[in-house]
């Protein structure tokens, strides 16, 4: 007779990334939520089921186990889990907790595509002019300017400071095109936080976040979420907008080869312009990431 082992000991012995099953991962929207009624989804290639009770508190267990229950928390408009107990706390973004602005989940998405690419292609300034053409970016306003790329010691999160790009249309809110400063912070392996210029306030930042949940190495469902200081645009208007911008990354995405992330720094020629990148890209081979990426020889 074969040895009894947990469904988790036997996603392991499948080759899931142990690293990934230690993070808080982005699971359903609030708002998708019904009381009473059960939903799943696939987080690594494992299958939860997740139900609201009445008190609004959520549940999460295995579908092949419902004894199994996994550690749950609401943040962000969304409902998080683990697959094993959480090895460090989600990251805090204290913006998402200001009473004036407006929190809005902008949509879920599902892109055949690995959750690295997804973040990577977030971070990339250079593709505007040619993807959100006369929204985010317009030709001849085309180089992406000298910028600067840390490793947080104290946080151990990616962050890329001093951007800048000229955008015909930075936001909802905007009314004529501008130089909009940029601050990307990548506090997760699947998740990337963009803090850009507003127009309404020259001294404050809209936050715009894209979370990924990883369903198989080369699939996900991308969470976006903003933090915004716009008192003039309907929630769907902002939703409509942010979903455009999507919509125009998601054949870029889906047509990335290989779909997964190469982290040998020899697979891809990378530019000037991917100096964030690369530093992504070390900063996943160093926390030893396995899931959706080609780990270097």
């Amino acid at each position: 007779m074969s040895p009894t082992v947990s469904p988790g000991e036997l996603d392991e012995r499948a080759g899931v990334d142990p690293v990934a099953r230690g993070l808080w991962h982005p699971l359903v929207a609030v708002h998708d939520l019904r009381r009473g009624q059960q939903g799943s989804a696939v987080l690594l290639g494992v299958r939860l089921d997740y139900t609201m009770a009445g008190d609004g508190s959520v549940s999460v267990c295995r579908s092949d186990d419902h004894d199994d229950r996994r550690p749950v928390q609401i943040a962000y408009e969304i409902v998080w889990t683990c697959l094993d107990e959480p090895a460090t706390p989600l990251f805090e973004t204290p913006e998402a907790l200001e009473t004036d602005r407006r929190i809005v989940h902008a949509g879920t998405i599902g892109v055949h595509v690995s959750a690295p690419r997804a973040v990577e292609n977030f971070l990339d300034m250079a593709h505007f002019p040619y993807v959100h053409t006369d929204i985010l970016g317009a030709e001849p306003f085309t180089e992406v300017e000298e910028y600067s790329v840390h490793v947080d010691p104290d946080t151990n999160e990616v962050w890329a400071t001093d951007c800048v790009f000229w955008q015909p249309v930075a936001a909802t809110t905007s009314t004529e095109g501008q130089m909009t400063d940029y601050r990307y912070r990548v506090p997760h392996p699947y998740c990337v936080v963009l803090y850009k210029t507003t127009p309404v306030d020259p001294d404050r930042f809209d936050v715009i976040a894209l979370f990924c949940r990883p369903i198989a190495p080369d699939r996900i469902e991308a969470h976006m979420f903003l933090a915004l200081l716009d008192a003039d645009n309907s929630d769907a208007d902002i939703r409509r907008f942010q979903l455009t911008i999507f919509g125009q990354d998601k054949p870029i995405l889906e047509n990335q080869f290989p779909k997964e992330l190469p982290l040998d720094p020899r697979v891809e020629t990378p530019i000037r312009a991917d100096k964030v990148a690369i530093a992504y890209r070390r900063w996943l081979s160093d926390l030893g990431i396995t899931h959706g990426v080609i780990p270097a020889a």
